[in-house]
């Protein structure tokens, strides 16, 4: 198995000559690295001009190991080929390593880049890059991976401070400036030392009288390429101390999603939880991390924050809610589930309402954590729970409440993993060992150890609520002097009880009814949506997924309305309706294209699975017209639009028949962003667009698909960036 590095791109706040200058003091041996033992020059080339320089140097490691490996390797040094290319033109060094020893046996590569930074040329990027492949060692491969990359993780932490340790060696000796390399037709006006990589420099440098101003530092590190790469200080600013094998982790799970995830990329902090929850195994992260992904699509989660609107029993009858933080500055949540009516919301709401309701309260957790991360200025990914379970009784054992409550359990414990920083459960009674005996087997081992249980009045003394919780927020139904606005709840009137038909009823309309809408596409029964275009210039945004079968995506424009005349502007129109089904077909078999009706973009073929988002900037007022057709062989294809009286008899044969979920929208080009609400929320946890965007070339009209991202394209006269990961979370 190969073993993979990838680092973040680390930023220094100086010159890439400065540190060019830096760097070259680390050879031919460096103190801060006693395994780095010595290293020569076999190879030196430069260019006429003195721009482009090739160093190869033959380095010599200590065998960093256990002396058992050494004795069966028999070696004591390994030596490693070392390839340095400096283009002093574009301030850039590229750096290649390979093993010499045991390269029949063991493969390593190592690429590393000094670039300047995109956005501040007088800030310097470092990124780097690694592979590991034994292919034999003795029989001791996976051990020799395992501790290899152990070794090669040491040793990445000491290369940001090597770097700034001569740094410092430098500022002593009063060098603090290096001048760019010009060529030689045309020399500065100042005093130039070229600086060879072979040896450092004997003499010191002086600062010169006129320094170039320095362009004005961003407030923020951007992520400093339009791959979407991750910057250390973003890492250690928004999502915490991460070991160099951890931010390769998130860095190459992050790399994956973008190039292969059919679907929106989440945000780095909830990457990041998948990976805590999985020991940064990155298998098991990447399988239970896209499960989740697909489940938030089904189920429409990015807009629950938006579009559900809680029932007025739940205002009145669920006992929980936000209550400022605890010590760490993370969210607080207050449940008091003794005096929760279990049994009456179930009764009275059903599974799915409840469901709906924990669900929005995680969502709002994700939003309260980045809002603190701002606030506070440290990472916050989790949020404390404090459970009050004074008056809980058998009645809160009632058999279906039980099971609507393993059931939430599930549903959280699969796609909010690592959100819980700490379940406080306070004034425990003796029924609680009965509850939890029937809910912890369905709780993760990590988030089981994270529960503190209190019975009585014990969360009272040292040990206890005041070390996690500041004196004045505890609440005063616990003793103390804030006061909480929680509801206090109490019983729901059977009155308010529903029969199990009409609860049925009512969760299949909650899961139902969603901004998205399903078509059926037949096999000369194409599903098309008419959208009427008022200004030149707006932007008709879509998104959709091919459920099942592959379908043909065209747009077109019209100058009249479809006959029969349209019930709606977007929706429901009424030209023909398959029977039993939610096709519609609005072309007119008598329109000819071209005359009546012209094809406005090229078509596209998408695949069964597929996610597409894009847009297109409408040239003309009038009819636009979207349309998904059945995909076919060209032997099945036909020049005509046959009818539904047609093809009723194909629409019974399942091969034949499509599905496709979609959203549109439209937005006037002042609105248009780059982005469309069916990919971004501001509430969601998920707000993230990748930034691989693409930008029109026509200067009227544009569309884009992405089948690995959700980018969608900006219109031409748009100079705007959409946000990377970093962005995001500022």
């Amino acid at each position: 198995m190969v073993q993979q590095y990838q680092s973040p791109v680390r930023v220094y706040k100086h010159p890439f000559e400065l540190i060019m200058a830096a760097y070259v003091r680390r050879f031919p041996n460096c103190p801060l690295i006693p395994i780095f033992v010595d290293s020569e020059v076999v190879k030196e080339e430069h260019s006429d001009d003195g721009a482009t320089v090739f160093i190869e140097r033959r380095c010599k490691v200590e065998a960093d190991a256990p002396r058992l490996f050494k004795r069966m390797a028999g070696v004591d040094y390994l030596y490693f080929i070392h390839k340095n290319t400096l283009d002093r033109r574009e301030r850039a060094l590229h750096i290649e390593v390979v093993n010499e020893t045991f390269s029949n046996r063991v493969i390593v590569h190592e690429i590393c880049n000094y670039t300047v930074h995109p956005e501040n040329e007088e800030w310097t990027c470092f990124e780097q890059t690694a592979s590991l492949d034994i292919k034999s060692f003795f029989g001791f491969e996976n051990a020799a991976e395992k501790l290899a990359m152990k070794q090669y993780a040491n040793s990445i932490k000491k290369g940001k401070e090597i770097i700034e340790y001569y740094l410092k060696e430098l500022e002593d000796e009063g060098v603090t400036h290096v001048p760019r390399w010009s060529p030689p037709q045309a020399p500065p006006p100042t005093a130039r030392l070229q600086l060879p990589l072979t040896s450092a420099p004997s003499i010191a440098i002086p600062v010169p009288t006129a320094k170039e101003t320095p362009t004005a530092s961003p407030t923020d590190l951007p992520a400093g390429s339009p791959d979407d790469k991750l910057d250390a200080d973003y890492i250690r600013r928004y999502l915490g101390d991460l070991t160099p094998l951890q931010e390769s982790c998130l860095i190459r799970l992050r790399q994956w999603l973008q190039e292969t995830h059919k679907g929106k990329i989440p945000k780095d902090q909830h990457v990041l939880r998948f990976l805590r929850a999985r020991d940064f195994n990155l298998e098991k992260a990447r399988e239970i991390l896209c499960q989740s992904l697909s489940w938030r699509k089904q189920h429409q989660v990015d807009f629950l924050l938006d579009s559900w609107e809680r029932p007025q029993l739940l205002h009145d009858y669920y006992t929980g809610g936000w209550h400022h933080h605890d010590r760490d500055g993370c969210p607080l949540y207050i449940l008091r589930l003794g005096q929760m009516d279990t049994k009456g919301l179930v009764r009275a709401l059903g599974e799915e309402s409840l469901l709906r309701q924990v669900l929005s309260i995680n969502e709002e957790g994700l939003r309260r954590c980045e809002e603190n991360t701002r606030v506070f200025g440290r990472p916050i990914s989790c949020w404390t729970c404090l459970v009050d379970l004074e008056g809980l009784n058998m009645r809160h054992l009632w058999r279906p409440g039980v099971k609507a409550l393993l059931r939430i359990i599930e549903v959280v414990e699969a796609n909010y993993p690592e959100t819980l920083g700490c379940l406080l459960i306070l004034r425990a009674p003796r029924v609680f060992p009965v509850l939890w005996t029937l809910v912890s087997p369905f709780i993760d081992e990590n988030t089981r150890k994270k529960f503190l249980v209190y019975a009585a009045n014990d969360y009272q003394g040292p040990g206890g609520l005041v070390d996690y919780i500041d004196r004045e927020v505890i609440p005063d139904f616990l003793g103390g002097d804030c006061l909480c606005e929680i509801p206090e709840g109490g019983m729901v009137p059977k009155s308010l009880y529903r029969t199990a038909e009409a609860l049925e009823s009512e969760e299949l309309r909650l899961w139902t009814d969603t901004i998205y809408k399903t078509a059926s596409v037949f096999k000369g029964a194409p599903h098309e949506l008419l959208i009427e275009i008022s200004e030149p210039s707006s932007v008709i945004t879509w998104d959709f997924d091919v459920c099942k079968g592959d379908v043909i995506f065209n747009i077109y424009h019209s100058r009249r309305a479809p006959q029969p005349p349209k019930r709606d502007v977007q929706g429901a129109h009424g030209s023909i309706v398959s029977p039993a089904t939610n096709n519609m077909q609005l072309i007119d078999r008598s329109w000819i294209l071209g005359q009546d009706y012209s094809m406005v973009e090229t078509a596209l073929t998408c695949k069964e699975g597929e996610s597409v988002q894009g847009s297109h900037v409408t040239r003309w007022p009038g009819f636009y017209i979207l349309q998904w057709r059945f995909h076919c062989s060209p032997a099945c294809s036909t020049s005509s639009l046959p009818r539904v009286d047609d093809v009723l008899a194909s629409l019974q044969v399942s091969s034949h028949k499509c599905k496709v979920m979609f959203y549109t929208e439209v937005l006037g080009s002042e609105d248009f962003r780059g982005s469309m609400t069916s990919l971004e929320s501001s509430h969601s946890g998920f707000s993230q667009l990748s930034a691989a965007t693409t930008t029109s070339s026509q200067s009227q009209s544009s569309s884009t698909v992405s089948r690995k991202t959700s980018a969608v394209p900006t219109p031409a006269n748009e100079d705007l960036t959409l946000p990377n990961g970093m962005r995001e979370v500022l």
